[in-house]
């Protein structure tokens, strides 16, 4: 009896033994399983290659590419026309030849000052006409603010297809006169004096003796 109880409390042991170390391989296992499907994370660096500071990602700059672009010069022109008929029909004031042009078009050829204030001359390129244009004059894309010595300030419209307006401000420079420019420009000398004649060398009218003189 004694025997049978040392062999089987030696089978119980042995079993144990067995299941404790069949569960420790499995745990071993599955630790390594574990480590193989894992993927190892870098540490993502914030600007300047800092590993501490975190990550921004770059802003994305949106670029509006739908303006709308402006009709030909020619449509303008035929739109200034239509706007100018319903004008006179309606006996109302017709809009000024610079509604046509844009900004872009026109170049400041001088710069004076009348009695309403200061004045521009400038030429729309295209058709190669001269407009004297004050402060206030509307454009087809902007309007003449002010009139400096040198210079003129506009404010541009920019339109986009969604609707949206933005407002610039824009200036435009006196044109510089080329050499011939200078040349046409200059005003004639005024016409120098006649030269009065030497009274050495004036010859005096011959007086012929009337009928009354006596020899």
């Amino acid at each position: 009896m004694h025997h049978a109880k040392l062999i089987r409390y030696g089978i119980a042991s042995l079993l144990f033994v067995a299941t404790f170390a069949s569960g420790s391989l499995l745990a071993v296992n599955a630790q390594e399983k574990a480590k193989s499907t894992t993927v190892t994370k870098k540490p993502v660096k914030g600007p300047g290659g800092d590993p501490f500071v975190p990550f921004q990602p770059p802003r994305v700059v949106i670029r509006r590419s739908n303006l709308v672009s402006p009709p030909s010069i020619q449509q303008r022109i035929e739109q200034y026309r239509a706007q100018k008929l319903a004008s006179m029909n309606a006996h109302l004031a017709a809009p000024k030849p610079t509604t046509a042009l844009l900004l872009g078009e026109i170049q400041v050829v001088g710069i004076t000052r009348t009695p309403r204030g200061y004045a521009a001359i400038v030429e729309a390129i295209p058709i190669k006409l001269s407009y004297v244009v004050y402060p206030g004059e509307r454009f087809y894309d902007g309007q003449l603010v002010a009139i400096e010595d040198s210079r003129l300030v506009f404010r541009h419209e920019t339109v986009f297809t969604d609707g949206k307006r933005e407002l610039s401000v824009e200036t435009k420079a006196l044109r510089q006169q080329s050499a011939v420019d200078a040349m046409t420009a200059t005003k004639a000398a005024p016409a120098s004096a006649t030269p009065v004649a030497d009274e050495k060398n004036e010859k005096k009218p011959e007086q012929k003796p009337s009928a009354t003189d006596k020899p």
